[in-house]
Formats: structure tokens, C-alpha cells, sequence
């Protein structure tokens, strides 16, 4: 334990882990893609290779793209969040001219570009936290009341999630809502006044579902999607993922050996790829991906808790609040224990957008790391002695 304790208590170990659970996470992703969308892709493209070959594009983009994102100096960022805001609605407005947003399974949060299609929103949700975390860093620096946070960055939000909701996609406005939440509970307000907004969220989400047939279906099956009346419809997703879920056992049917992508599950290598796991790689499988998701979360939050600047503390918190929340959304639509709300689970689902997304924000942190002394003293110090080794 005092072994364990003086390895994640040396800063520089944050690093490391936040590197290998990101790049670990996004290949085992690609594998998962590959197994998980071999049939779909078969029946789409003509070839089992051609959405695989995809995502691995979106990686090669990813990578650089965060190693960019960790070497821009920090007053470089903060030009981009003081008017994060403004590109991010502008983004979202992108979709309701006729023509240029496109409608996927009832949601108009696309924009086609001919080959691939983007999903601004992913975007804005690295975009967001980085134009709330300088205004609350702006707050903290002249020390004013802390509650006063909540009416500085809600109406922003508010305003994203009405026109994210303007495209019906409530998995992604549930997404920006937790991530307010979180930055909010991070800045210190107070526990009262967070729960009153958690609990307006949830009245104003119950409305979305209960005016919205398929929604309240979704709602209403989560308990026993194999009953009579519901398997059939809206059960169908969740029946299938638990059926995946609970064939693969110990140590999975092998993988490539999925049943449910031939046909019965539908987004099989987005919305669901954690059923394809749990049944190719079994118990074995998922645990893996939930300790590695795990220690990247906990890697992103001690990075933050030790950054020098608040800016630094609050964007990178943010972070790690968006990919938390996310995985639990995913996960819980996966097992039923959520409805179906149509969101990828992080590094690992298939999506462009929701990748080189991620993979900036984790760049944002990997760069708050190395502006720590201690940590860039000692990236240094092991990139010398390997080159020492290596000669």
C-alpha cells in the first residue's frame, strides 16, 4: 500500500498513466470498432473494413491534435475560451440553415461534409468548458461571492442546451448539463443551490420524455426490457445489449465472435460497444475497461487539483466531469440501468467528432501537467536517459 501510495503520489506518474489509459483505451477501441461493425460495415460499404478504416483516420488526426493542443502556451487557450461561447452557438446555428444540418436517427446534430459527417456539439462541449472555466477563474481572482457563479455561466449553458435541443438530441443536452453541474460543484457553490439545479434539470428532462412517444417508451422499459409489448419495440436495444452482456460469461466467446452485431443489435460499434465487449472479452473485458477508464479519471483529477492556475484547475475538472458523465450514461444504457440515451462511450465507441473531441481535452490536461516544474522536470530527465540508452 505505502508502495502504491508514494507511485501516485509522485506527479509525474499522473502523466504517465493519463498517456498509456488514453492510448490503451483508443486502440482497444479500434479492435472493438473493427469486431463490432465488421457486419454493418459489410452491408453499408460493401466492405468490413471501411468503418475501422475510418476510425483509425480520426486516431492518426486525434493524437497530434491533443500533442498540439498540450504544447499551445496557456495564454494562447484562454484567447480561444473567452469566445468559446460564441463559437459554440455559432456551430449549433450552423445546423438549422436548410441544407447543411442532417438529420440521424431524429436528430438534426449533424453537419454532412460528403465523405464523414461532423457533430458540432462534441466540440462544444470541449469549447464550453474552456469559456466557463476562465469566467470562473475570473470570479475566484476578485474574490466575490461564490454563488454568484451559478448566474455566470448557467444562462451560457442554458442557451447551448436550447439550441442543442433545437436538434432533439437530449443524450447530448443531458451531457452539457452534467458538465455545468460539475464545474459548478468544483467552484464551491453552494450544495443547496446545486441540488435546486439538479433538481430543475430533471423536471425540465422528465418534460422532454414525457412529450416525446419514443423517449417515454425508452423511460419506461428500462426495468424489464423483455416484456411482453416492449421487447418487440423499444426494448428491443437494451434486450439485445443485456443478452451480449450476459453470453459472454468469464472470459467472453472470443473475440469476433459477437452474436448480437449480426443484425440484432442496432449500433452495435457506437451506442453499444461496451455490449460487444462484455460479450467478445466477457467479464474479463469490461472490468479491464473500466479500470483503465478509472485511472484516466483519476489521473485527470489529480492533474487538476495540482494545477498552479484556477483556470487550469477548473477546465481540466470540467474535463474529467465530461468523460465521467458520459461513460456512466453510456454504461447505463448499456445495462439497462438508464434508458437509452444515444451517447458514445469515451475513446472507445466509434465517431470522429466525439474522438478528436475527447483527445483535445486530454491534450488541454497533458499540457497543464507539463507546466508543472516537477512534472517537466522529470519527462525531461526519462527523454534524456532513453536517448542516453538508445545510443
Amino acid at each position: 500500500m505505502a508502495k502504491n501510495n508514494s507511485f501516485l503520489a509522485k506527479p509525474v506518474n499522473s502523466f504517465y498513466i493519463l498517456c498509456i489509459t488514453s492510448i490503451s483505451l483508443s486502440i482497444l477501441g479500434l479492435i472493438m470498432v473493427f469486431s463490432a461493425s465488421s457486419i454493418h460495415s459489410i452491408e453499408t460499404n460493401g466492405s468490413s473494413l471501411a468503418i475501422v478504416a475510418r476510425q483509425g483516420l480520426f486516431l492518426l488526426i486525434s493524437i497530434p491534435a491533443a500533442i498540439f493542443v498540450a504544447r499551445v502556451p496557456l495564454f494562447g487557450i484562454k484567447k480561444i475560451a473567452r469566445i468559446g461561447l460564441l463559437i459554440s452557438a455559432a456551430l449549433l446555428l450552423c445546423l438549422r440553415i436548410p441544407g447543411i444540418g442532417k438529420n440521424v436517427n431524429g436528430n438534426t446534430n449533424w453537419i454532412s461534409l460528403g465523405i464523414i459527417d461532423v457533430q458540432p456539439s462534441e466540440l462544444v462541449k470541449f469549447l464550453m468548458i474552456l469559456w466557463a472555466s476562465l469566467l470562473l477563474a475570473r470570479k475566484l481572482d476578485q474574490g466575490t461571492e461564490r454563488t454568484n457563479v451559478f448566474f455566470l455561466i448557467a444562462p451560457g449553458f442554458a442557451l447551448v442546451m436550447l439550441l442543442i435541443m433545437a436538434g432533439k438530441d437530449l443524450g447530448t443536452t443531458c451531457v452539457i448539463a452534467a458538465i455545468l453541474a460539475g464545474l459548478l460543484f468544483v467552484s464551491g457553490v453552494e450544495l443547496k443551490l446545486l441540488g435546486w439545479f439538479t433538481a430543475c434539470c430533471a423536471l425540465i428532462f422528465a418534460f422532454f420524455i414525457a412529450t416525446a412517444g419514443y423517449r417515454a417508451q425508452r423511460f419506461l422499459v428500462v426495468l424489464n426490457p423483455f416484456a411482453e409489448g416492449d421487447y418487440k419495440n423499444a426494448g428491443w436495444q437494451p434486450a439485445h445489449s443485456l443478452l451480449g452482456l450476459a453470453s459472454g460469461g468469464l472470459f467472453g466467446v472470443g473475440l469476433g465472435g459477437s452474436r448480437q452485431k449480426w443484425g440484432n443489435l442496432a449500433e452495435a460499434h457506437t451506442d453499444f460497444i461496451f455490449s460487444v465487449i462484455g460479450e467478445e472479452l466477457g467479464l474479463v473485458g469490461t472490468l479491464a475497461v473500466l479500470i483503465l477508464i478509472g485511472a484516466l479519471l483519476l489521473s485527470i483529477f489529480k492533474i487538476s487539483l495540482r494545477a498552479s492556475d484556477p483556470f487550469s484547475r477548473f477546465a481540466c475538472a470540467g474535463m474529467g466531469s465530461w468523460i465521467a458523465i458520459q461513460t456512466l450514461l453510456n454504461i447505463g444504457s448499456a445495462t439497462s440501468l438508464l434508458p437509452v440515451v444515444g451517447v458514445t462511450l469515451p475513446l472507445l465507441s466509434y465517431g470522429g467528432s466525439a474522438l478528436i473531441a475527447t483527445f483535445l481535452g486530454i491534450g488541454f490536461v497533458l499540457g497543464t501537467a507539463l507546466r508543472d516544474p516537477e512534472v517537466l522536470r522529470d519527462v525531461r530527465s526519462a527523454v534524456h536517459k532513453r536517448r542516453l540508452h538508445s545510443q
